[in-house]
């Protein structure tokens, strides 16, 4: 009897720990952090200027007019993942969806040191 219950004790304490482990890594998320910027507004000292979000939901041509409100919408827009950001500009990222998600492992993004 004193078996069974010592079993019983083992496998909870297993399960209870893939549980928490599972809910550790899918806290991370697969989606790095990401901005939608201007291709064509780089600046050596800023990086890519900031705009927005609606001007890289659309697959195919952002370019033309937004229909409500006649604005006109970035042609070189496109999401810009893992950037630093400051002011309205995002540098040190990259255009590369896989690369970043490769960059912070889990799909966390990576502030601790780096390792040598």
């Amino acid at each position: 009897m004193a078996e069974t219950r010592r079993r019983l004790r083992s496998s909870t304490v297993v399960l209870g720990g893939m549980g928490v482990l599972a809910a550790a890594l899918s806290a991370c998320g697969s989606d790095p952090d990401r901005r939608c910027v201007d291709r064509d507004s780089y600046d050596y000292l800023n990086g890519y200027k900031i705009v927005a979000d609606k001007n890289c939901k659309s697959s195919g041509s952002s370019s033309g007019k937004n229909r409500k409100t006649g604005a006109k919408r970035v042609a070189s827009a496109d999401w810009y993942y893992d950037a630093d950001v400051s002011g309205g500009w995002a540098d040190d990222g990259t255009f590369s969806r896989d690369e970043a998600v490769d960059r912070g492992g889990f799909g966390c993004s990576s502030s601790g040191s780096g390792g040598g």
